[in-house]
């Protein structure tokens, strides 16, 4: 006989959602953070961001939290390395020792005669950085302009006395000043960030990004063994008609790099530009050979967050994984993604959602969400949303500027930062939780609309707590993210689902309030 296990409904608005906390104080833009966290003190965290200066152009901002992200330090600014320069693209990460590095884009953002990406280390914490180390020149790649979007990846793993550093780029979007192909680079320090070596182009033959893709980010992690990985997109008919995420991976700082394919085919990434499409690889720190790749998909929808993971290193990958959990085909548009690893090898997933927006398309107001996997587990747990109010679309979203949030998981504990105009200018917020709480909260049984099943356990029907009189809106929704039950005018006390098999999501829509729970029947 099957049997039913019921994890019953809970309002998860009431439950995980404090008013979130402002970290920018700028009056005017502030856009695209970063955030990292201490190893040595969980709750010492640095956030840095992209901001408006007065009397200069974008400069890089920080900020520093010692009490676990509740309040944070005024911000300070980085100077620019030769009058009319830009900054943007900011990264952080910490050391095995408890030391700060950020890195970011310093350049003439206008005729692109001159810039750099370079390092700046923290010994304090962040509450000075130390002379900026150039990483990449413009002059490293001559007609390429190689140093856009620098992701900054830190060993932690403390095989060396000095952490290695890994910065990965691309071209500009400048196609009229590049000469393709188009490349991903990668360049290392060894020496805890005082130098760094000649930047090397990431693709080789077989695995070339080729020419149709002008700027094929790659996105990098480092494991707990400190062996290094980045995914990058290819697209070249010679080497397969379908387009590729290519798996770059290093054990000796980069001198050498094994190539192998993440995933061959049409179902990774979205066609519309003004989404941030960006994918994100983590690598968990505990199990070594255990990545997780983040990334959108239209197969299914306008936009929906996917995961898929390895266990051996990227030479086999499991099935794509819908992580969003609103109705597939919904026409909600989700982007801005990012995620992470604990210690133990539980991931989070965070990106900005519009389910609760009343048409399709980008230009609707938004919400931040997130979902967590504990290791182990074969699905990610329900979703729930971590802004504290939804954001209105401002134009300021369509353009360069919002293109990623930051996400941290340190025990049992998230720190989330992201960019929304919910003041009428684009700010800094974050949203710091429990998420084994939150896991857990999920099987609170709500006074209002409890789930029982009798006689329990039981194969067919499952019992509400109430008989609904007035008709409400009932979804159930499998594990794929498709809807496999939908009445508009539900009215009773049970629903028949002796037709199911296996873990699906149930929604309650009533009197304006969704409420989500999900059930096993086995």
């Amino acid at each position: 006989m099957k049997t039913l296990v019921l994890c019953c409904f809970c309002i998860l608005s009431s439950i995980v959602i404090g008013q979130n906390v402002l970290v920018s104080s700028g009056n005017y833009f502030e856009g695209e953070p970063s955030i990292a966290i201490n190893p040595t003190n969980p709750q010492h965290l640095v956030a840095a961001w992209m901001g408006f200066q007065f009397g200069q152009k974008i400069v890089i901002k920080s900020a520093y939290s010692t009490n676990g992200g509740s309040t944070w330090s005024t911000p300070i600014f980085q100077a620019h390395l030769a009058p009319g320069n830009s900054s943007a693209d900011v990264s952080l990460g910490f050391d095995h020792l408890g030391n700060a590095f950020m890195c970011y884009i310093d350049y003439d953002n206008v005729g692109f005669t001159q810039g750099q990406v370079v390092v700046r280390k923290s010994t304090d914490g962040g509450i000075s950085w130390g002379n900026a180390v150039e990483v990449i020149n413009i002059t490293d790649c001559p007609n390429k302009l190689c140093i856009d979007r620098p992701w900054m990846v830190v060993d932690q793993s403390g095989n060396a006395p000095l952490a290695p550093i890994y910065v990965t780029t691309m071209n500009a979007d400048q196609p009229a000043l590049i000469t393709p192909p188009y490349n991903p680079y990668v360049s290392v320090s060894i020496d805890g960030g005082q130098s760094f070596m000649n930047p090397r182009v990431m693709d080789t033959v077989n695995y070339l990004a080729g020419t149709s893709i002008t700027q094929p980010m790659p996105t990098p992690a480092i494991d707990g063994t400190g062996k290094f990985y980045a995914v990058y997109p290819s697209y070249v008919v010679s080497q397969s008609v379908y387009p590729r995420q290519v798996l770059a991976s290093s054990t000796n700082h980069g001198t050498t790099i094994t190539h192998e394919i993440a995933y061959q085919g049409l179902n990774v990434g979205v066609t519309n530009s003004l989404f941030k499409r960006a994918g994100k690889l983590m690598a968990d720190p505990a199990h070594p050979g255990h990545l997780a790749y983040c990334f959108l998909s239209e197969q299914n929808d306008q936009s929906d967050v996917y995961l898929m993971e390895s266990t051996d290193g990227g030479s086999t990958w499991g099935t794509m994984q819908k992580v969003n959990q609103d109705p597939t085909g919904n026409n909600r548009v989700q982007d801005l993604l990012w995620g992470d690893f604990n210690e133990s090898g539980d991931l989070v997933i965070t990106w900005r959602d519009r389910r609760n927006a009343p048409n399709d398309g980008y230009e609707q107001a938004s919400e931040i969400y997130a979902a967590t996997k504990p290791f182990g587990s074969l699905t990610v747990g329900p979703d729930y949303p971590i802004s504290s109010q939804a954001a209105a679309h401002d134009t300021i979203l369509e353009g360069s500027g919002n293109d990623f949030m930051s996400v941290v998981y340190a025990g049992d504990t998230c720190y989330a930062v992201w960019g929304d105009v919910r003041s009428g200018t684009l700010k800094i917020y974050l949203n710091k939780w429990n998420a084994l709480t939150q896991q857990n909260s999920i099987s609170i049984i709500s006074e209002e609309y409890g789930l029982l099943t009798y006689p329990n356990p039981t194969s067919n029907l499952l019992f509400f707590k109430h008989h609904f009189s007035n008709p409400i809106e009932l979804r159930i929704i499998n594990a794929q993210g498709a809807e496999v039950f939908h009445e508009l005018n539900f009215t009773g006390n049970f629903i028949d689902v002796s037709r199911y098999a296996g873990t699906f999501f149930i929604e309650v829509y009533d009197q304006g309030k969704t409420i989500r729970g999900h059930f096993t029947r086995n």
